[in-house]
């Protein structure tokens, strides 16, 4: 049975992430496009560096401190975010992956959900 328009839900979890963000990390992404693919929820985030964070990625010691840093806020915060996909999904997250390029600024978030739900949704 389809349940909603796959674009409409792309949307509603691009901004209810943005909101978690702004809440739980003091500032939300410049821009946020989530694609959702069988059985995953791709998040990609632009613009989540602050100017300070910048700066310090131009050493490597700064960089990887960024790194390691901001893998750190997003994993005290996964279990919050995955509630945030199981409510607007109605899936289990299984799963949780998250990668940070501190050259682009770009983070990735990749949800793993239990069931396909990509096959629920209309176009």
């Amino acid at each position: 049975m389809k349940i909603l328009k796959k674009g409409l839900l792309e949307a509603e979890i691009s901004k209810a992430l943005t909101q978690w963000e702004k809440e739980y990390l003091g500032r939300g992404s410049v821009q946020v496009k989530t694609d959702i693919l069988r059985n995953m929820v791709i998040v990609a985030l632009k613009g989540i560096l602050t100017p300070a964070e910048q700066a310090l990625t131009k050493t490597t010691a700064g960089l990887l401190s960024i790194k390691k840093t901001r893998s750190d806020l997003i994993e005290t915060g996964s279990d919050q975010v995955k509630e945030i996909i199981h409510a607007l999904t109605g899936i289990n997250v299984y799963s949780f992956h998250t990668d940070i390029s501190t050259r682009s600024g770009e983070r990735l978030i990749i949800f793993m959900l239990e069931e396909n739900l990509e096959n629920k949704l209309t176009e």
